[in-house]
């Protein structure tokens, strides 16, 4: 009788485990995969609204923009939404090699290549639309200057060094969001172009 209480004690401590674990398992995940994963669609969003703002001998490059930030998108949202969903599950828990941020992995190298490679080409062709006046111009440099940090991030890459991809992190972190609220100041200053011009 008393290893029959013990044994459903046990096994209702099993099952109280079990249920523990799977709730960590489809829990929180990090802050930084919902993060990103709410961020991209309005980063697409953000591409979209410069092209239709771009004047018409600039919409191939607005194109060129949405087409490269959709990448980013797709791209990162895979990574990040599999490391929220997949990354605790018991077949993957211990597949380093592919679900973990240190190098090498799998989802290191996609995540470069959506912040290192899509990403600054995406703002190259964005930064081609803005020309014009001063702030314009500020735009264009600051979103050339963000593309440019985040391709200078694959040098960590080439010399196996990824505390060198840091300079990449400062294109996307800093830059980005100074150029995102010029960008809000002209769409709200100026509106769509005038097609009859």
């Amino acid at each position: 009788m008393v290893k029959r209480i013990e044994g459903g004690n046990c096994g209702a401590l099993s099952r109280k485990r079990t249920v523990r674990r799977r709730a960590d398992r489809r829990g929180c995940g990090t802050l930084l995969e919902r993060l990103i994963l709410t961020m991209m669609p309005f980063m697409v969003a953000l591409m979209v609204s410069i092209h239709a703002w771009a004047k018409d001998d600039r919409k191939v490059h607005g194109v060129a923009a949405v087409v490269f930030m959709a990448a980013v998108a797709v791209v990162t949202s895979m990574v990040h939404f599999s490391i929220l969903v997949l990354r605790r599950e018991p077949p993957f828990a211990e597949m380093d090699w592919l679900f973990s941020f240190s190098w090498p992995s799998v989802v290191y190298v996609l995540d470069i290549l959506a912040w290192d490679v899509f990403f600054p080409i995406s703002f190259l062709f964005a930064a081609a639309v803005f020309r014009g006046g001063r702030l314009e111009k500020g735009i264009r440099a600051l979103l050339i200057v963000s593309g440019v940090l985040a391709f200078a991030g694959l040098v960590g890459v080439v010399v196996g060094d990824m505390q060198l991809r840091n300079i990449g992190i400062v294109g996307y972190a800093v830059v980005f969001p100074a150029s995102v609220v010029l960008i809000a100041i002209l769409f709200r200053k100026s509106g769509l172009p005038d097609r009859n011009v």
